[in-house]
């Protein structure tokens, strides 16, 4: 699981940023100033540190959700997809129906999504919004579906994150959360570990200039919740027939969870 616990002095909460405990008051400020960082190379670096693996995973996802083709009022919230790869995929997946609000807290990546979201003309169908996974700016019962992928264990307080997810979502709403988790093949863990820590951060050092924050990333997946405790989190939110499906012997997993 990942970690909370009181400090002595002050009894202030501290939560994980990577490897080592920080105030919760701190984790945002040095998460987003790594996604400042790496924005401009974010989807290439996800090519290189998966070797493209994240693409096939992504769209497992969008077919899982099966994004309705006939229904133009369904509406769609990404969270932490700052560049927009979830939310063209499935506006993409329902026939230009669907609508997708893509939010993020981080402005360097949501400036990349929209030129990318102008580029491949979907500007009309997908907006962007600058705001906190933990204070959601909307509406009760707004949205049909609510997805994240690979930026929920960058939230400081993920509880309340999916707390938010089920307020905003609508009664047969559905969450979506593609994670990196838990490898479950024996022998697989082991090179993925190596590959982890000794490629990713020099991948991310030759690529942007500086490897630090593919450190973090690295770390912040080891301290994420296995696919079972993180099941349990969805549920502990008020979600209901929670269950997932685990994608390259789980180095990747993809839980689904309904609002009912």
């Amino acid at each position: 699981m990942s970690e909370q616990r009181t400090t002595a002095a002050g009894g202030g909460m501290e939560t994980a940023y990577g490897f080592r405990q920080v105030g919760k008051g701190e984790k945002q400020g040095l998460v987003n100033e790594v996604f400042h960082k790496v924005a401009g190379r974010y989807d290439l670096m996800n090519d290189l540190m998966s070797a493209g693996m994240h693409r096939v995973w992504k769209d497992a996802m969008v077919t899982w959700l099966n994004p309705p083709k006939t229904r133009p009022d369904w509406r769609l919230l990404d969270v932490a997809g700052g560049t927009g790869d979830i939310a063209f995929r499935i506006v993409e997946a329902s026939g230009r129906n669907a609508h997708a609000t893509v939010l993020d807290i981080n402005g360097s990546m949501l400036s990349v999504g929209r030129d990318r979201a102008d580029k491949r003309g979907l500007s009309a169908y997908v907006d962007f919004v600058e705001a906190n996974a933990e204070e959601l700016p909307f509406e009760d019962n707004t949205f049909d579906a609510y997805t994240v992928a690979f930026g929920i264990r960058n939230v400081p307080r993920i509880d309340v994150a999916l707390q938010e997810a089920y307020r905003v979502l609508k009664p047969g709403g559905r969450i979506m959360v593609l994670e990196f988790s838990e490898v479950t093949m024996p022998g697989l863990d082991k090179f993925y570990d190596a590959w982890s820590f000794n490629a990713i951060p020099r991948i991310g050092d030759a690529v942007t200039g500086d490897g630090e924050p593919y450190r973090y990333l690295v770390e912040s997946i080891r301290k994420f919740p296995n696919q079972k405790n993180f099941a349990a989190m969805i549920e502990g939110a008020g979600f209901k027939r929670v269950t997932w499906r685990d994608y390259s012997s789980g180095i990747a997993a993809c839980h689904s969870g309904w609002k009912l």
